[in-house]
């Protein structure tokens, strides 16, 4: 059956590149506290020591430090769309102002109501000026190291991206290459559904390589191995037969392209083509807690069987190689056989493009 369903096109999502973080998330406000605790710890030390420790201080000068930070964080945070527009030297200088002010405003409010004990006013603009000084070396510091770890970040994903697209160029001829052996079996046999193969190639081909990413939703990929499949039904006729077990995957998950096809193309080879009766191809995919999981599988003969090829052993290493470089360690796949059939199965952890959008 021909699929002439287009595959949908969309923009790809803006890639937040600003050095500075999200400081309202979870994991940044706790780093910025205990970075600020250990402030508080300097400051204290730094004091003449006396015969018994000054608690009392400690706690007052946390508290001060804290609510410095926790004010500078959520500011920050707020303004972050907007300094995001700017170039990074300007972004900079406006983060540090806004620690210096809410320094000074914070030890203004300290002061009046005297909630560190009563100051000498004769030492009150030492005290403005120290604080200021202290608030805007740290931030000056800490934006110097964001802006470093930005940079490593951006470098590191170049290399990532480099590496992700050379491994999909490998996969593309070999994915172009058994197609055409595929219509080549027609020619002779049936012409009229070789020049229909030919076409579904063509639109198959083209969608292919029309993705700019790396990534595409769970239902283009789905989409691509069904016009695939449209293909290898010309050859193998009744032989090949279906069972899709896809329903509870969410349609805008994303997978690495070229992921489904290959696994399918590895059944039809080893499980349906050399078998007179043909057989069964289960597709199993599943998504839970964060984790996808798809398995593809096919009846396999317990005697007389061929090895793999080396073309085999290629995709299946691809595939594995662009998982581990997109997910992680996490990512794995794995090859087992019981029951009388071959199952491929991958699993990778991901989060969906809306559930991204609704945590942020």
């Amino acid at each position: 059956m021909k699929i002439k369903k287009p595959l949908s096109k969309k923009q790809p999502p803006l890639v937040d590149d600003f050095f500075v973080p999200e400081l309202c998330e979870p994991e940044a406000l706790l780093s910025m506290v205990l970075l600020a605790e250990l402030l508080v710890l300097v400051l204290v030390l730094a004091e003449p020591m006396l015969p018994g420790f000054d608690w009392v201080r400690l706690a007052l000068t946390s508290l001060f430090v804290q609510w410095i930070v926790l004010l500078s964080a959520a500011v920050l945070c707020r303004l972050r769309p907007l300094m995001a527009r700017m170039p990074a030297a300007t972004a900079g200088a406006l983060c540090c102002a806004i620690v210096v002010a809410l320094t000074l405003g914070c030890t203004a409010v300290a002061d009046y109501y005297e909630l560190g004990g009563p100051l000498p006013r004769i030492g009150e603009v030492n005290l403005y000026l120290r604080h200021a000084l202290i608030s805007l070396i740290m931030s000056a510091l800490l934006l110097r190291y964001f802006y470093l770890q930005s940079q490593w970040r951006k470098q590191e994903q170049a290399e990532l991206r480099a590496r992700i697209e050379s491994l999909q160029a490998r996969i593309r001829p070999h994915f172009l290459f058994n197609s055409l052996n595929s219509i080549a079996s027609l020619v002779v046999v049936d012409p009229y559904k070789a020049e229909q193969a030919v076409l579904d190639l063509s639109d198959l081909f083209r969608a292919s390589l029309a993705k700019p990413g790396n990534l595409v939703p769970w239902r283009e990929e789905l989409e691509l191995a069904q016009r695939y499949l449209s293909i290898e039904r010309y050859r193998l006729g009744e032989r090949l037969q279906l069972q899709w077990e896809v329903a509870g995957v969410p349609d805008d998950l994303p997978i690495p392209q070229l992921t489904l096809q290959p696994l399918l193309e590895n059944a039809l080879i080893y499980g349906i083509a050399p078998r007179i009766e043909g057989g069964l191809v289960r597709v199993e995919a599943s998504y839970h807690e964060g984790v996808f999981q798809l398995c593809v599988s096919n009846p396999y003969e317990q005697l007389g069987e061929q090895p793999p090829s080396n073309g085999t052993h290629q995709a299946l290493s691809n595939i594995d190689a662009r998982l581990v470089a997109l997910f992680g360690p996490r990512a794995s796949l794995s090859v087992e056989r019981r029951d009388g059939r071959h199952f491929t199965c991958l699993r990778y952890p991901c989060v969906r493009p809306k559930q991204e959008a609704r945590a942020l």
